[in-house]
């Protein structure tokens, strides 16, 4: 039996050495130029890289990865299990606006992690030591671009002792509203989630061979848990192949990816809700005329709000593509227990429901939540009220704690935090329970997630959720940009709470914003009897977002009560 993903690598490659396990569409576009990797040389490539960490004794210590978008970030992060390393995916610094943010999270990564090397691609590596002085972070911690290392040190590669409690890697939370924190994922975890992955999303050997193991089409970032534990490691647990492009090519041309879908015709792929409402966006009779998406089994949507109104416009947009609504597979996770926590069954369409006890006044269908599936096995769901650290009764809304052989061991280097989020009890029960800090209900065995616990607004004395605001915003404007919204409350004095509403719109939207603002006012009165403080009305790509496209709420309000919002035209009064 296998004890990690190393050994199922060295099965693939000693069983199917030619058999492609990724490729990778260099310009998004699955006419330009590709690059591909076979297990063979896959397992080549990886044992290079350990040979070269166990050569330097850093078996155990923590390596940082900083990889442009491609597949040598995979050589990275395998060849680090290979060696016994503990991995740490970093995001590169990239572009200049996002590159003190990068770069301060990435200072960040190196302390927190105690790093001693840097694994990455030539130019990455080449930028960071043209800033050397800027960077004292960088001293005395080994830096080397894997592509330079030769195949001829594989030769020298010595298998780990690897146990399950091993940790593989850290996963870093996005850092929403502080540091981000290390998750510790240990190669047992890894190994539980990709085996729930393969049993909920019917992965099976009949799958792979109908599919001619065609399995993953990914845009999503690999430094991020969904992008890396869904489709780049259970393509390699299984032995099958990934078709993977960049983040930035699918947010260019979200075309690219529904093209790549109809090219290569997959089982599964996903992202968060938003990708789905950029695809519908861009839905223009010619691409539908083109498309062919009737293989695609298991759309995931996951990471962020699922919500109603995308998955039904989606499937009957891209029906005549041969999409099936059946395919639609929502599904709830997070980075503390590895990946998945609930998915739904294949074949299924999702389940809708009115969520108890909350202020959800959109119109009824459209604003109800949506089922995410049902613990998958070995792991325990329940909703609990953290304060009486008691378990809910099924149908009330509490938060969802979880426990089971996916939850990590905790976070890196902080017992303090682990102690909080990773060893909760309920009265009279002695389990351990993980505290996910999200909001969500259970009806008949499957989970409903609402919310998040902090970024519930109570006015008045009712529970709003934010994304409820948020979805009854951008539905009441065109010029609105899906998924760009954040609601959140503010201390109005004597009138207690009150809701503010910022949302990215175009530029030229500046001459209608008066306008605009009104429809907002309007359509949260109507949907939520609520009278909104402020509307603001901010450019595109300004809002905060976590890496894995989360909308920051808590620092959108910081911005906006620092007066630091990027206003479209004139500043909203305050």
């Amino acid at each position: 039996m296998a004890r990690s993903l190393v050994d199922l690598l060295t099965t693939h490659a000693s069983q199917q050495p030619e058999r492609t396990a990724y490729r990778y569409l260099l310009t998004g576009d699955c006419d330009g130029e590709i690059q591909d990797i076979s297990y063979g040389r896959l397992a080549r490539r990886s044992r290079a890289v350990a040979a070269w960490l166990q050569e330097r004794g850093l078996a155990g210590s923590r390596a940082l990865l900083l990889y442009p978008p491609g597949l040598e970030f995979i050589s990275g992060y395998l060849g680090c299990l290979s060696a016994g390393v503990v991995a740490v995916p970093g995001l590169p610094p990239q572009g200049r606006s996002q590159n003190h943010r990068a770069l301060t999270r990435m200072k960040r990564l190196i302390a927190d992690a105690d790093a001693k090397v840097i694994l990455g691609g030539r130019e990455v590596l080449a930028a960071l030591a043209a800033q050397a002085e800027h960077l004292p972070e960088l001293d005395g911690i080994t830096c080397v671009a894997t592509e330079d290392i030769p195949d001829e040190a594989a030769d020298s590669w010595r298998e780990p002792d690897l146990t399950a409690d091993s940790v593989a890697f850290l996963q870093y939370t996005s850092g929403s509203t502080s540091a981000p924190r290390g998750v510790m994922v240990t190669h047992g975890n890894l190994l539980d989630n990709q085996r729930a992955i393969t049993e909920r999303m019917g992965h099976t050997p009949d799958t792979l061979a109908e599919y001619e193991h065609e399995l993953f089409v990914s845009w999503l970032p690999v430094y991020h848990d969904m992008g890396l534990i869904g489709p780049v490691l259970n393509t390699v647990h299984l032995g099958a192949t990934a078709t993977l492009f960049s983040p930035l090519h699918f947010l260019q041309r979200p075309a690219r990816w529904l093209t790549a879908l109809s090219r290569y015709r997959p089982h599964t792929s996903g992202g968060p809700n938003f990708a789905y409402e950029l695809c519908l966006k861009h839905a223009t009779p010619e691409l539908l005329d083109g498309l062919d998406l009737g293989r695609w089994k298991v759309a995931f949507n996951g990471a962020e709000p699922v919500r109603a109104a995308t998955l039904r416009r989606f499937a009957e947009t891209f029906a005549p593509a041969g999409f099936r609504r059946e395919a639609l597979y929502p599904c709830y996770g997070l980075a503390e227990a590895t990946l998945i926590v609930t998915g739904g069954s294949v074949d299924t369409p999702p389940t809708l429901a009115a969520a108890p006890g909350s202020e959800r006044h959109v119109g009824a269908a459209d604003a109800a939540a949506v089922g995410s599936g049902r613990p998958i096995p070995g792991t325990t769901v329940v909703i609990a009220d953290p304060e009486r650290r008691e378990e809910l009764p099924e149908g009330e809304v509490g938060e969802i704690w979880v426990s089971g052989a996916g939850v990590a061991k905790g976070y890196w280097r902080n017992a303090l935090a682990t102690r909080e989020t990773f060893r909760a009890t309920l009265k009279d029960r002695p389990d351990r329970f993980l505290r996910t800090g999200d909001l969500g209900f259970l009806r008949e065995g499957e989970l409903f997630v609402t919310g998040r616990l902090k970024d519930l607004m109570v006015i008045d004395g009712r529970n709003h959720y934010p994304q409820d605001l948020e979805l009854s915003a951008e539905m009441s404007h065109g010029a609105l940009r899906p998924g760009c919204t954040a609601a959140f409350s503010v201390d109005g004095g004597v009138e207690g709470e009150q809701p503010v509403i910022v949302a990215e719109t175009a530029p030229d939207a500046a001459a209608d914003s008066e306008r605009i603002t009104e429809v907002i006012r309007s359509a949260i009165g109507e949907a939520h009897g609520l009278a909104v403080r402020d509307v603001v009305l901010v450019h595109p790509g300004t809002i905060p977002k976590t890496s894995s496209g989360k909308i920051q709420r808590h620092a959108s309000r910081a911005a906006y009560l620092a007066d630091a919002l990027a206003v479209v035209g004139a500043p909203a009064a305050r």
